[in-house]
């Protein structure tokens, strides 16, 4: 299971045990938008390769608002 914790300057992710932090720029441009309209489906697409999504996909923007 993946944990994605969302701020206004990136995303601190748990995968498989592991750690680590994506930050704002990083994600802006694999996903060729701006972090805030970015969803949290395409984040744990950067993640895993086939992850389970479930629920509708969340805006950033909303999450940390």
């Amino acid at each position: 299971m993946t944990v994605l914790s969302f701020d206004e300057s990136g995303v601190d992710v748990v995968y498989e045990g592991t750690e680590f932090r994506l930050e704002k720029k990083l994600i802006e441009d694999a996903v060729q938008k701006p972090y805030p309209d970015v969803t949290d489906h395409e984040v744990l697409k950067l993640i895993e390769e086939q992850p389970t999504l479930t629920g509708e996909p969340r805006r950033i923007g909303d999450i940390v608002d």
